[in-house]
């Protein structure tokens, strides 16, 4: 005893002991059952089985004693449609839940898609308000219409302003302009720059009168 329990390993663990079942594909043996329960609920299998029903109720009533298999009673059509029954019911209840399964998947889907839906509305949303917040602050277009209308103006008059200073100085008037560049101010009486003759017509002396 002590040899065998030194023989044990401590660090593995104990294989089950029993008897050992074989395993199956669940995904495998899923989709059978789906398929068993989904043609047994069309109406070809309930149309094929009362015709089978039908034709052994006949032949164990009609047919000779002697060629009947399941005489009155018919106690091993019962059989059968026991046994059916109890397989058709698992069966069935495997189909239900996996297509729950599926359902509670596809609607945890939904559910994200719809989170997600909700939060980039919630963005768009916020985005949008943002920019319509910008748009408050910058310039319309009837403000730049005004200003452009404004900046035309005081260009035209800016225009006719020159163009009234450069008939003055071309028709050499009162008030032109001397020198070259134009610059210089204009001649008055007031500093003795006058054309004409200027302060020496004004110290002239005057003729004697008679």
């Amino acid at each position: 005893m002590s040899e065998q329990r030194r023989g044990e390993r401590l660090d593995l663990p104990r294989e089950p002991r029993g008897l050992k079942l074989p395993r199956v594909d669940q995904e495998t043996f899923g989709r059978w059952a789906e398929g068993i329960a989904r043609g047994m609920g069309t109406a070809n299998f309930i149309v094929y089985m009362t015709l089978v029903i039908t034709a052994w109720f006949l032949w164990n009533t009609l047919a000779p004693a002697g060629l009947r298999f399941d005489p009155y009673t018919f106690t091993f059509l019962t059989l059968v449609l026991s046994i059916q029954a109890s397989y058709a019911a698992p069966l069935i209840l495997l189909a239900q839940n996996r297509q729950a399964d599926r359902d509670r998947v596809g609607m945890e889907e939904d559910r994200r898609r719809a989170t997600m839906q909700k939060a980039d509305t919630e963005y768009l949303a916020r985005e949008l308000a943002a920019l319509r917040i910008s748009l408050g602050e910058v310039a319309t277009r009837d403000f730049v219409r005004s200003e452009l209308s404004r900046l035309a103006e005081e260009l035209n008059e800016a225009a006719q302003r020159r163009q009234r200073l450069e008939r003055r100085q071309r028709e050499g008037g009162p008030g032109a302009l001397v020198g070259r560049s134009g610059l210089e101010e204009p001649r008055d009486e007031v500093d003795g720059d006058h054309s004409g003759g200027g302060r020496q017509d004004a110290e002239a002396p005057r003729a004697p009168e008679n």
